[in-house]
């Protein structure tokens, strides 16, 4: 496969993992951090961060724009809940457990 085919199919890939986040807006960030250790402003401040390698200017809220399909603070607004004790736990749990894979591999 050459290198502009493979590109156009991760873009492809892209847009629809972020069509599907659109859709799924029950899935909460914190349900995405405590699965995968990313969520939704992990991918936005990724695409600023290639946007910036590529010496382009997109700002982080743009960015949230492009991911969210609406300013941030209207799908805050419209989407988001307050976390559950148990996903805050269960978020405390992972983020420790990924410092101590951390601590394994130095």
């Amino acid at each position: 496969m050459d290198v502009q085919t493979q590109t156009e199919l991760e873009a492809a890939a892209f847009r629809r993992l972020l069509q599907h986040l659109r859709t799924h807006t029950e899935v909460q960030n914190i349900d995405l951090m405590i699965l995968a250790d990313f969520c939704r402003n992990c991918l936005a401040k990724w695409y600023s961060a290639a946007a910036s390698e590529k010496g382009l200017e997109v700002s982080y809220a743009e960015a949230q724009a492009r991911v969210y399909g609406m300013p941030y603070s209207e799908w805050k607004s419209r989407h988001q809940t307050e976390a559950t004790p148990e996903q805050l736990q269960a978020f405390e749990d992972r983020q420790k457990r990924r410092q101590a894979q951390q601590q394994q591999q130095q």
